[in-house]
């Protein structure tokens, strides 16, 4: 009889161990899936998709300066080899540091600070005055009409065939520099804002006059937001030719500019001090590009991309 009640006893002391080692065994299964796990995945992302990043935009700079670092290095190179005489074409390395020492000690900021001026104020003046009279014959038929043969004529003359011209009849001071800027600096303007605006999609025009618009209302809504793009195309060809042109005009008798330090320079046989003029002019361009490009930007953030 003690043998038969300890039995059931020690059946229900083993009934009872069994679901007590269930627990210990779900723990050793549930445990590695607890969150402390995932955390050294989630921090060793974060550094490999900032540097995937940083490569992505090092690839994209240097393909988008590809070609210059490649013209820069034949610079340096090919006269070095042989290829060209070092007289003439010096390596880019001794180009930069006359330009450091014409910068630092040199007359290069009195000139820079000379052309500046005159570039900056006759392309100023090229958009105040090229914009709205582009805005007024592409929009006014009778001005177009009235305009055009003779906008036609001086469109084909080159800028450069009239600087004697200008210089006759202003003068060889600032007063005819900063005209000639203006003169070749208005033909993009005007011609591109005069192509936005008669190039305007018909369909949105129909359709702010059937919203009741009057004229002042759409030409201020339509079609001058219409035509920014072509004007701003026209902008940044002017930009160009506001430094290209004043070299010629800076050529003839000027005392101060880089046109006229380029001219000295090669007439004196400085030639490194004649490629830093060149470098400082390619470096102003360059400069005066990327802020109209930051500038359209800015006017165009409601067109989609």
């Amino acid at each position: 009889m003690a043998d038969r009640r300890s039995a059931p006893a020690t059946g229900t002391a083993l009934s009872e161990r069994e679901p007590l080692e269930l627990p210990t065994g779900l723990d050793r299964h549930v445990a590695p899936v607890a969150a402390p796990a995932y955390q050294p995945s989630v921090r060793t992302s974060r550094p490999s998709a900032l540097a995937r990043r940083t490569r992505r935009l090092a690839s994209r700079a240097v393909t988008k300066s590809g070609a210059i670092l490649l013209l820069l290095a034949a610079w340096e190179v090919l006269p070095r080899v042989g290829v060209f005489d070092r007289v003439f074409v010096p390596p880019l390395s001794e180009d930069l540091v006359v330009w450091y020492g014409l910068l630092l000690d040199g007359p290069l900021p009195e000139h820079l600070q000379a052309s500046l001026i005159r570039s900056l104020s006759g392309f100023g003046l090229a958009i105040a005055l090229a914009i709205p009279l582009g805005l007024l014959i592409g929009w006014y038929r009778p001005v177009a009409d009235a305009l055009t043969p003779l906008l036609e004529v001086f469109r084909n003359t080159s800028p450069v065939a009239l600087l004697p011209v200008f210089t006759l009849i202003l003068g060889i001071g600032e007063t005819s520099k900063i005209t000639f800027v203006l003169y070749a600096c208005s033909w993009p303007i005007l011609l591109n804002t005069v192509s936005g605006v008669k190039t305007v999609e018909p369909l949105l025009i129909k359709s702010a006059r059937s919203m009741g618009l009057g004229p002042v209302r759409l030409f201020q809504k339509v079609i001058l937001p219409a035509a920014v793009p072509a004007i701003f195309t026209g902008v940044r060809l002017a930009g160009a030719y506001s430094i290209l042109v004043l070299l010629f005009a800076e050529m003839v008798g000027a005392k101060a500019g880089l046109g006229y330090l380029i001219l000295d320079t090669q007439s004196s046989f400085r030639i490194p001090e004649m490629y830093a003029g060149i470098i400082t002019i390619s470096a102003l361009g360059l400069l005066f590009n990327l802020l109209l490009l930051r500038i359209e930007r800015r006017f165009s953030t409601w067109r989609t991309t």
